[in-house]
């Protein structure tokens, strides 16, 4: 009999069904990674999100048959191990489609808009001390007609694509970063640093995209550009962000995720970053609508129950 273990419970807040098979279940509603193998030790099928399944840890799991991951990356488990072993390991595709762009758009509207500053002053008692009906400290940009740039042309990438049509954006995907040839339809990677008015990050984190936007990056960025990222933290140099911003060398980011979460030390998290009204930092909700939540949850015990059927489905290893 299987036995199931999902040690980041409380990272999904939705109704889990429990499988259609004789099973027995363990839930850990929060995992520190020291313990991740003593929790795991007699799983046959294991649920995690972010916590590292590495070589070393897979090595330890004798009775591991399959690894159900309540995301979309996998970066955080050793695929050659697990397909050294033969352990299935299955991600959930596609439950983000909605949440993840709008939540791209409400950082873009929120910058290009300056909402934040503009609510910080009249908190401050700004508005009430003006001559006038309205006061124009921070100046406002329309969305309508600008550029933007999109790198990875996924589900995310596309439905990203969508709200901005309909805003009256011109889109344009960039093609690999170094890539030799640029294929039809894409610009080059170069190109599209330079000429967006705002760029939006849907690429997956692996040893080619580690620092994909970086200090020469930034540079080439337009003084006025914004730069968003709901993807992975590590697709873009932290310290050089927080440098750019610092210079307002770009015109200002909106970010979701970081290298290290829950983060720790972090150049991103200084007062005067997160005061200087150019950058917006969300904690990795951008796919936590409760739509979002409940497709996800349905997915990853639909994976689980193909796999037990023999019929393994969003197979990554």
């Amino acid at each position: 009999m299987h036995h199931i273990v999902s040690i980041e419970a409380g990272a999904l807040q939705a109704e889990l069904r429990r499988p259609r098979f004789d099973h027995y279940w363990t839930e850990h509603q929060a995992t520190p990674q020291q313990q991740v193998a003593e929790r795991l030790a007699d799983a046959t099928i294991a649920i995690v999100n972010k916590r590292r399944l590495s070589a070393e840890i897979v090595a330890g799991l004798p009775r591991l048959q399959m690894v159900a991951i309540a995301a979309t990356g996998y970066n955080n488990v050793d695929l050659d191990a697990c397909r050294a072993r033969g352990i299935v390991v299955s991600n959930v595709r596609g439950y983000a489609r909605e949440t993840v762009p709008e939540h791209v758009f409400a950082l873009l509207l929120a910058l290009a808009r300056q909402i934040g500053p503009y609510h910080r002053s009249v908190a401050a008692g700004r508005w009430q001390k003006s001559a006038q009906f309205c006061y124009f400290d921070y100046p406002i940009r329309d969305l309508a007609g600008q550029t933007l740039g999109i790198l990875g042309n996924g589900t995310l990438g596309q439905g990203v694509a969508r709200i901005a049509a309909a805003f009256g954006m011109r889109v344009v995907f960039g093609e690999h970063k170094g890539a030799a040839t640029c294929r039809d339809g894409y610009l080059p990677f170069e190109r599209l640093i330079r000429e967006a008015d705002a760029i939006s990050l849907h690429c997956p984190l692996n040893d080619a995209t580690r620092h994909l936007i970086g200090a020469a990056e930034l540079a080439a960025m337009k003084p006025d550009a914004l730069l968003i990222n709901t993807a992975r933290g590590g697709l873009v140099d932290e310290a050089a962000l927080a440098d750019a911003l610092r210079a307002r060398r770009i015109g200002g980011a909106g970010f979701d995720v970081l290298t290290e979460e829950p983060p720790v030390a972090n150049p991103l998290l200084a007062a005067d970053i997160l005061d200087a009204g150019n950058f917006i930092l969300t904690p990795h909700v951008a796919w936590s609508s409760r739509e979002a939540m409940q497709t996800l949850a349905d997915q990853l015990i639909d994976n689980i129950e193909a796999f037990v059927r023999g019929e393994p489905v969003n197979r990554v290893a």
